[in-house]
């Protein structure tokens, strides 16, 4: 290549079909004249190039159409670095846009058509709205409980110190601030209350006994910080398993697991330090006279147990107790009901994430001229902008056929549509109304229309069928078949087959031998005829407003298969016709072939009509049953029923492990192989909850709604923890295990109840979805945890004390068994050494 200046032109020669011409480079290009006048060495002397051809600055044919609601556009898509932060991008478009439009001129509109930043930044302000309504909850529940709003305050200073650590292990691990990571300290306000709630009830209820404050304190603490430290370490080790899920799940997780346990871990480091601290500064307390200490706390247990909420649960605990065998038979039943809840309940992968965004896709068959794309696409266009909550619709017709060809389905010819709905309007509505609008289209005017919502969150919201064979026709043929039998399916929408149609193609065959005897080789015909159907880039040269192509085009380009036939070839020794030395023909080729670990594939696709994904999998795997496969293909479901099926299989084992973990955790904090079984009642009783609020709520069982659940376990167990812990307590102290079970349960019912209705109420407002803030993660999580711990706390307070007294008299009845056959065998061993002496 030789520059000069402002063109750029290849060495060598340019044949113009008579002539072989030299290029020479020398000149300054800075126009069409100059261009002209270029100097070439032809055979017979020097020439220009304005003397054998013509030069002109002309338009490139179009390759594809873009309009913005009916007007040409140009569209610019942005794609951030993985570094990059979205707001701030699209902030800087913004700007950048704003600074342009000067320049511009009043003659043109700049619009946004696809922006996730206002989604964004939106759902994040949702969260922390939601987020500031739990704390308040929480702390009126707090208020109303203890009575004290010195008290209340000295508790909830854990839930802003908590974040505020969780915020500094966020910026020291390089997690930002988003949707799972806001959403994690959201649904953790309630939580990390818990253990300073336990501490502040039972330094106020040793305050009350009259006991001096610094020792009430002291005690207090003593007492509850081997159960609350245990609960609290139980609840973050069940999210350690989320570190083995893998894939799109374990990616988006791992930071909300993250988030979760630095929030857990800092809320008890508070509880057992700065509570306890402020508590002495800012709580009263009025010390009883020595003499007096045990008439105080007679009087102050006495005044508990008249309580309305203890007079119920010890009526109910004691009647619980008395007939343990209707209480368990009762909690089976319980569990039953369970087991049969499960089967009514829907199922879905990650749900509608609520972006304001549609994208309709019309295909056409193979050779529709551009032309013929762009009338039948402003057909489907004027109707999409006739559907109300349509705000705006960004139409892109053909392709440029650059890199982004690569990502839209190979050579298949289409047109796309990018709606922006209205922010009032119900997306499910407009979705349905959309595709009606393109239903009622007359047959045949608007080719294949598809409508994709978004229905999920992240990655595809279509259930594919991947169908493999090595045949082309064989594959063919199946992917018809499979096609017809997903469209069969109940609760299939949008059915597509990714599969190329045939095009019609002109095909030279060159015959080597008679190129080779007419002087030509194999690339000289083709190059020949490649040139005449296509203008020939030589270079580029700049006439002062920018780079311009330079082509040659030799002769006008053949427009049938007979005008290529009469084709002649420049040869060394004159011309010969192109069929002497190639055949011409019309044949099918396909436009794109796809390979999966290097076999043919085809993929059937269909949106699902309702969000029970799950059923429509299991209703879709019954109908390909009878679909007859060939030896050697294969037809394998794929896309979000894949990708459902991966993530519940890897939560499903994470679970197991979580219930090891937490059983291990209370093994080695009750040094006691059979009291965590008992403890670990409450998690199957959780689910009792969990399911019922998905079912009344109607919420599907997705991959958050699973986290909930796993987050349930660690949740649900630190009830039971600190009620057991206290009983073993005065167990040790000498009570027997009867008066144990009972004022162990009545003093722990108090801190259970505030930090089940405190945990609740902080969550309310994400399960209502009062904000939309990350909706789809929040509220099935909220629901699955509010449900769960709702039922577990009722159970754990009477199934697991009634469990507690069986196992303990079962276990005190051994040891009596044996302290007696020892006594028995000391008995005769002395009996025996008598007579010997």
């Amino acid at each position: 290549m030789l520059q000069d200046n402002g063109v750029v032109l290849p060495t060598g020669t340019v044949d113009d079909g008579d002539r072989t011409l030299s290029v020479q480079a020398g000149s300054e290009i800075t126009s069409v004249d100059d261009l002209r006048a270029l100097p070439l060495l032809g055979a017979a002397g020097p020439v220009t190039l304005g003397d054998v051809a013509d030069v002109v600055v002309a338009p490139v044919p179009a390759t594809s159409f873009s309009r913005l609601d009916g007007e040409p556009a140009l569209a610019v898509a942005l794609t951030k670095t993985p570094a990059g932060n979205t707001v701030d991008v699209s902030h800087g478009a913004q700007q950048a846009v704003d600074d342009l439009r000067a320049q511009l001129g009043d003659g043109v509109d700049v619009a946004v058509v696809f922006d996730q930043a206002p989604f964004i930044e939106e759902s994040i302000e949702g969260l922390a709205t939601e987020g500031g309504l739990g704390l308040l909850f929480a702390v009126v529940v707090i208020l109303l409980f203890l009575a004290s709003l010195r008290s209340t305050l000295v508790s909830a200073v854990s839930i802003p110190l908590s974040l505020l650590v969780t915020f500094i292990g966020l910026r020291l691990t390089g997690y930002s601030l988003n949707i799972l990571t806001l959403g994690a300290m959201t649904i953790a306000i309630g939580r990390v209350v818990d253990d300073s709630i336990v501490v502040i009830e039972n330094i106020k209820r040793h305050l009350s006994y009259g006991e001096p404050k610094r020792d009430a304190i002291v005690t207090a603490v003593r007492e509850v910080a081997a159960a609350i430290t245990a609960s609290t370490v139980a609840t973050i080790a069940v999210f350690l398993p989320i570190g083995l899920v893998g894939g799109m799940v374990g990616e988006l997780f791992r930071p909300f697991a993250f988030t979760t346990a630095i929030a857990l871990a800092a809320s008890l480091l508070v509880s057992l330090t700065i509570v306890p601290v402020l508590a002495y500064w800012f709580v009263r307390a009025d010390a009883a006279d020595p003499a007096q200490a045990e008439r105080v706390r007679a009087e102050a247990e006495a005044k508990e147990r008249r309580s309305w909420m203890q007079r119920g649960y010890l009526a109910t605990l004691r009647g619980a107790l008395a007939h343990p065998v209707v209480t368990i038979v009762a909690a089976l039943v319980v569990f039953g009901g369970t087991v049969g809840l499960a089967s009514r309940l829907e199922t879905n992968f990650l749900g509608d994430a609520g972006q304001d965004t549609l994208t309709v896709t019309q295909t056409f068959p193979p050779a529709t001229s551009l032309e013929a794309q762009d009338a039948a696409a402003r057909v489907v266009e004027d109707a999409l902008a006739d559907v109300d909550g349509v705000e705006t619709v960004q139409t892109t017709v053909g392709s440029s056929g650059g890199i982004e060809a690569a990502f839209s389905g190979g050579g298949a010819l289409r047109a796309t549509f990018a709606l922006t709905l209205a922010a009032d309007s119900d997306n499910a509505e407009v979705t349905d109304d959309v595709r009606a609008a393109v239903a009622d289209l007359p047959a045949g005017t608007a080719g294949d229309v598809v409508v994709a919502g978004a229905d999920a969150a992240f990655g595809s919201s279509t259930v594919d069928v991947v169908v493999q064979s090595d045949d082309p026709d064989e594959l063919a043929a199946l992917a018809d078949r499979v096609r017809d039998v997903v469209a069969g399916v109940e609760g299939t929408t949008d059915v597509t087959n990714d599969l190329a149609a045939d095009q019609p193609t002109v095909q030279v065959a060159v015959d080597r031998a008679a190129a080779a005897a007419a002087g030509l080789t194999e690339t000289q015909v083709v190059g020949t005829v490649a040139g005449l159907m296509s203008p020939q880039p030589v270079g580029t040269v700049d006439l002062g407003a920018g780079p311009l192509d330079v082509t040659v085009v030799t002769l006008p380009a053949p427009a049938s298969v007979a005008e290529l036939e009469q084709l002649v070839l420049p040869t060394p020794t004159g011309v010969v016709p192109l069929t002497a030395v190639a055949s011409v023909a019309q044949v099918e080729v396909p436009v794109s072939t796809t390979r999966i670990d290097g076999e043919r594939a085809a993929t059937v696709s269909a949106t699902p009509a309702d969000q029970d994904l799950g059923a429509l999998t299991q209703r879709l795997r019954t109908a390909l049953e009878d679909v007859d496969v060939p030896a050697g293909a294969s037809v394998e479901v794929a896309g979000v029923a894949a990708d459902q099926e991966d993530a519940f299989s890897d939560l499903g084992l994470a679970l197991l492990i979580a219930i090891a973990i937490v059983y291990v955790v209370m093994v080695a904090t009750f040094r006691s192989l059979l009291q965590p079984v008992i403890l670990m009642v409450s998690v199957p009783f959780a689910a009792t909850g969990a399911l019922v609020g998905l079912l009344v709520t109607g919420t599907p069982l997705g991959v958050p709604a699973l986290i909930g659940v796993l987050m349930l376990i660690g949740v649900v167990v630190t009830n039971a923890i600190v009620l057991v812990d206290l009983v073993n307590q005065y167990r040790e102290r000498g009570r027997d295990l009867d008066e144990a079970v009972t004022e162990g349960a009545r003093k722990r019912l108090r801190p259970i109840v505030m930090t089940a209705a405190a945990t609740i109420f902080a969550l309310v407002p994400m399960a209502l979805g009062l904000t939309g803030g990350g909706v789809f993660i929040s509220r099935p999580l909220a629901i699955v945890v509010i449900g769960g711990l709702f039922t577990s706390t009722l159970l754990t307070l009477v199934l697991v004390p009634v469990l507690y007294t069986l196992v303990e008299r079962a276990r005190l009845r051994a040891g009596a068994r044996r302290a007696a056959r020892r006594e028995a065998r000391t008995g005769a061993e002395g009996t025996h050494g008598a007579h010997a002496a």
